[in-house]
């Protein structure tokens, strides 16, 4: 489903700020794979998504998605494999157009949109529906403009957007780290929900090491741009965060500071 094969990515190359985000990376997940990755700041988590998306070039290596060589492929045509959640809720969808219209223009992800009619009768029941998983209300606020919706409903409808063409890969990145707690737990239990139902290969960028255990069915910590540690689906089971701390604490030149914010 998705294989990386030894990427690297260096930052300003040559110059005094030079940094290697990733350092001969390899990671394959296989259909259904839910993986939650952890690590402290400028570990590469991020980084990692924004190869895999496109929005950052790889330096050397290779991404494939079902197959396909992507690794030089450009970002608005990785778009049809993929759906994706920032961390900021207002990045995933269009503040000023309806929930409709972003409904919309998610279904076409990938495609030629060309100038056919936006949204017909069916597909707007088919919103609804859609929409009435979410247990938000939100399918009776069809012509609601989304940037009047809270921090966690939008975050929401990210999901149900980046989910909703049934993408090859699922792409996370800290989407509930914005949230208060109470809109944050309903958005993990709507991530697990989701990616369970429609049987999505999902990677998942966390900080928030129960929520990474809880999660999905394998686990990588990366730091300074590797993967320093895998957990299994049967590991799993018996991990703690303890567990995860103690890892992080073998490596060399690991601060306190790090590991506070692993925890």
């Amino acid at each position: 489903m998705l294989k990386i094969d030894d990427i690297s990515k260096t930052f300003f190359p040559g110059t005094v700020n030079e940094r290697k985000a990733l350092q001969d990376l390899s990671l394959e997940l296989e259909e259904s794979d839910f993986v939650t990755v952890i690590g402290s700041n400028g570990a590469g988590k991020s980084t990692l998504l924004n190869t895999i998306s496109g929005r950052l070039p790889i330096d050397s290596g290779s991404i494939r998605i079902d197959g396909a060589e992507v690794s030089r492929m450009p970002e608005h045509r990785r778009a049809k494999y993929l759906g994706r959640v920032f961390q900021d809720p207002m990045a995933g969808t269009a503040p000023d157009l309806t929930i409709e219209q972003n409904l919309s223009l998610a279904l076409k992800r990938g495609q030629s949109r060309g100038l056919g009619r936006g949204t017909t009768s069916a597909r707007r029941e088919h919103f609804k529906d859609e929409l009435a998983t979410l247990e938000l209300g939100l399918e009776n606020r069809l012509k609601t403009k989304v940037g009047l919706l809270s921090g966690g409903q939008r975050q929401a409808l990210s999901l149900l957007m980046a989910g909703f063409t049934q993408p090859r890969i699922l792409l996370l990145d800290e989407h509930t780290a914005a949230l208060d707690p109470q809109r944050a737990a309903l958005v993990t239990a709507l991530t697990k929900k989701i990616v369970e139902n429609d049987g999505l290969t999902t990677l998942m960028v966390t900080h928030n090491m129960e929520q990474a255990i809880a999660l999905g069915n394998r686990l990588i910590m990366m730091h300074e741009g590797r993967i320093i540690y895998q957990a299994t689906a049967e590991q799993k089971k018996d991990l703690t965060v303890e567990t995860l701390l103690g890892e992080f604490s073998k490596l060399k030149g690991a601060s306190l500071g790090d590991r506070a914010l692993l925890n």
